[in-house]
């Protein structure tokens, strides 16, 4: 399945901070950070997993952004936050217990209030704003991101175990062309592991598949085909970082048909091969 390299964007792993305005997200993006959001005020919606997700104000979620995830348009809802991106291969060599892992890695977020981590969040966050663009402080950043980090999943991993979600996922107000793209994004995000097709997905909202893709590629901004094949390299990519299986028990599990589809697909995807991706976050 050829992918092209302007439907999901992918952004390069590194430590990365905004304060202010949401960027805009014209599509999908994914990025092998572990990604922190802090809003001040306002709210954030993302299209995420195939579910919106709310973030409102007071509250932080942290998530893997290896799992396509896409800002929705909010310019009816001034928002002001901050963004903390740290690569997965900082965060894997903390050594976390396995239990919280495998909360980071899964393909839903952790929202929680953020008077319930430390007394002054929006603080921290404007502290690592300021070290990250000043230069020469990202060994502070990274030591006190860690410690916010572990408090986040430790009581994640304690209250909310598999496979109840972490955070509610809401319906947003929408027209019917949102609601019916967003129908799609969910039955992809259910159904990635078996051998869907863009018919199977026009066919869950009683669509035609040409309205059906034209549809999706409109509202998500991308191709049906492309959201599949990123949520299945997604599945792998957790699972090379978190098990043991075989290359072609992963593809099989992350729902490739064939071991050739799944290597050049996550070669384009990853731009590196499944095993050499495992030995980069292991």
């Amino acid at each position: 399945m050829a992918l092209a390299d302007d439907e999901v964007e992918l952004a390069q792993p590194a430590l990365w901070v905004r304060q202010g305005a949401p960027p805009v997200m014209q599509r999908p993006h994914r990025h092998d950070d572990l990604e922190l959001n802090l809003v001040h005020a306002g709210r954030l919606d993302y299209l995420f997993g195939g579910s919106y997700l709310r973030v409102e104000a007071g509250e932080v979620a942290l998530f893997w952004g290896g799992t396509p995830h896409q800002l929705v348009d909010q310019s009816a809802t001034p928002t002001d936050g901050s963004w903390v991106h740290i690569p997965l291969t900082e965060v894997l060599s903390w050594a976390l217990p396995t239990e919280q892992v495998a909360v980071l890695l899964r393909a839903r977020p952790v929202v929680v209030p953020a008077a319930d981590l430390v007394r002054d969040v929006a603080a921290l966050f404007a502290s690592w704003h300021h070290d990250v663009l000043d230069g020469g402080h990202d060994t502070v950043v990274m030591l006190e991101a860690q410690a916010f980090v572990r408090r986040i999943l430790a009581g994640a991993a304690r209250d909310e175990p598999e496979p109840g979600p972490t955070a509610e996922c809401v319906p947003l107000p929408q027209s019917g062309a949102a609601e019916r793209a967003t129908a799609m994004a969910q039955f992809v995000a259910e159904n990635y592991r078996s051998p869907i097709t863009a018919a199977d997905v026009a066919r869950a909202v009683h669509l035609s598949p040409s309205h059906a893709m034209t549809l999706f590629k409109r509202v998500i901004g991308t191709t049906v085909g492309t959201y599949i094949a990123r949520c299945r390299v997604a599945e792998a990519q957790r699972l090379l970082i978190t098990s043991d299986r075989t290359t072609a028990e992963i593809a099989h599990a992350a729902g490739f048909t064939a071991q050739s589809s799944f290597y050049e697909t996550f070669r384009q995807v990853c731009g590196t091969a499944p095993g050499t991706y495992r030995r980069t976050f292991r």
